[in-house]
């Protein structure tokens, strides 16, 4: 089978492929004397199902698909924050929002939270951080934990972006996607002989989309998939809180589209055209792998920072807790842990850090608020959690959705709203993976007091104070505060 630079082969074929390298490059190290590397692949806004071996219907992602089939694929992977900055700062650190207080894009990740390559530095890992970093925007100078670092202000430039390499400001030529990886190519040829761990973070997927001029007319004829809540009918509208419905004529709904002119389905194809050079990206990358005989035993994650709604319940972009905002495409690839497989459990951004950690053989920070992914890696785990909390703070910027406090359990989702006189939703994700009937449409807010106390419904009152319990006790256990939970506590009705 033949190795190019743009395609990388099935598992299977792995040994054939580096044995064909080997008459090229020098041998690399025994395994014996060699510590696991590690390539963490982060893609930008990236919703669950935008791969063609995780659903979409036409889209064209072969490199990813190969990823999908020769690796685990976490069919249930989720992000605890659905915005870029405080979602990469879980990422780092394996903690809630609530703990490393990164809660918008503005916000700068402390410097004194221990984060994987810190870790792995000091573990003599050589680290490299090669894209998008968005945390404190007001600096592109390198971060602690990284011997190599190429970044840039804010979201970056798709052509001809300005970065900033080791301290050194320069302008590059050509499309920031190929750039990153070349960068990518290099570093592994490079660090071949020692361990490394990889950190390679597109700009793409994210708005302004722009494609490669090689994609500029990709799927042209395809005809644009739209969720079914995408034109709510009455009965759904009377359910949902009235901040859904507003947003929809913002910058962040169907009628607002970026606050641009432009069709839907144009914006659409744009996305899913940016994805095109980062699906040719994991080939490259996974060749580099196989041509320095690495892949086996090279723990490579792919994922995305956040999910993005394309028209559910009216809207676009992320932030919200609706399933299409906060699920995301998690997937590992290791031959030399795990063969092919698809897990159900819950993965979340949090597990990132310790998993990376634990593969290196690295001692992991206490008190870390996920958990390491590599026993799913070996197969199904009964132990595992069953609920996480979803965290967003409302932001100055972009005003059009709530702070929201939730819950998310292998059922239901709760969404909690702060700060506003609105309803609160709660779906039975079973029965209703649409999530059109909201259990508490019904519960008008009239008077001052704790939702729970106002829902008459014996079955529904007890269901709600029992996530709201679930809330307190994950805050509790992870240094947030309870009393958010929303809970109700004795002689309330009398304070009140």
């Amino acid at each position: 089978m033949t190795m190019t630079r743009r395609t990388f082969v099935s598992a299977a074929a792995s040994a054939t492929a580096s044995a064909a390298s080997a008459a090229t490059l020098p041998p690399a190290p025994a395994q014996a004397a060699r510590r696991r590397n590690i390539v963490f692949i982060l893609v930008d806004d990236q919703r669950y199902d935008m791969a063609g071996a995780l659903g979409h219907p036409w889209i064209k992602t072969p490199h990813i698909d190969r990823l999908c089939q020769s690796g685990v694929v976490f069919e249930n992977a989720f992000v605890t924050s659905s915005l870029c900055s405080p979602s990469r700062a879980s990422l780092l650190t394996g903690l809630y929002q609530h703990t490393h207080r990164v809660m918008d894009n503005f916000s700068p990740l402390n410097p004194a939270l221990p984060t994987f390559p810190q870790i792995l530095q000091k573990q003599g890992y050589r680290t490299a951080f090669l894209g998008k970093w968005h945390m404190g925007g007001a600096s592109d100078e390198p971060r602690p934990g990284f011997d190599h670092w190429i970044s840039f202000f804010g979201q970056g430039e798709y052509l001809n972006a300005q970065i900033n390499e080791n301290g050194r400001q320069r302008r590059i030529q050509g499309y920031l996607t190929d750039f990153l990886t070349g960068e990518a190519e290099r570093f592994i040829r490079r660090e071949r002989e020692r361990p490394f761990c990889l950190y390679l973070s597109h700009k793409a997927i994210h708005y302004p989309f722009q494609a490669a001029p090689r994609h500029e007319t990709l799927y042209a004829n395809e005809r644009v998939p739209y969720p079914q809540s995408m034109v709510p009918r009455e009965e759904w509208l009377e359910q949902w809180p009235d901040w859904v419905r507003r947003r929809r004529n913002s910058r962040q709904g169907v009628d607002g589209l970026f606050g641009q002119t432009g069709r839907f389905d144009d914006f659409y194809k744009g996305y899913c055209r940016a994805l095109a050079p980062v699906d040719e990206s994991v080939g490259r990358v996974m060749a580099a792998l196989e041509e320095t005989g690495l892949a086996n035993d090279t723990l490579v994650i792919y994922m995305g920072d956040n999910g993005y709604m394309w028209g559910e319940h009216g809207l676009i972009d992320k932030r919200a807790q609706y399933e299409a905002s906060i699920r995301v495409p998690m997937i590992a690839h290791c031959p030399d842990l795990t063969g092919p497989g698809r897990r159900k459990e819950f993965a979340l951004n949090l597990d990132i850090a310790p998993t990376l950690l634990e593969a290196a053989g690295a001692p992991a920070p206490p008190k870390l608020h996920g958990r390491s992914l590599l026993p799913l890696l070996r197969g199904p785990a009964a132990d595992w959690r069953t609920e996480f909390l979803y965290e967003y703070e409302w932001e100055r910027d972009f005003p059009y959705t709530p702070t929201i406090l939730g819950l998310r359990t292998e059922r239901y989702s709760l969404m909690q709203y702060y700060g506003l006189w609105d309803l609160d939703e709660l779906y039975d994700i079973q029965k209703d993976p649409e999530q059109l009937n909201n259990l508490l449409g019904r519960v008008r807010v009239r008077h001052r007091g704790r939702m729970a106390m106002q829902i008459q419904d014996k079955q529904l009152k007890e269901l709600v104070a029992g996530l709201q319990t679930r809330i307190a006790k994950l805050l509790a256990a992870t240094g947030g505060d309870p009393r958010l939970a929303g809970e109700e506590v004795e002689g309330a009705a009398a304070a009140l």
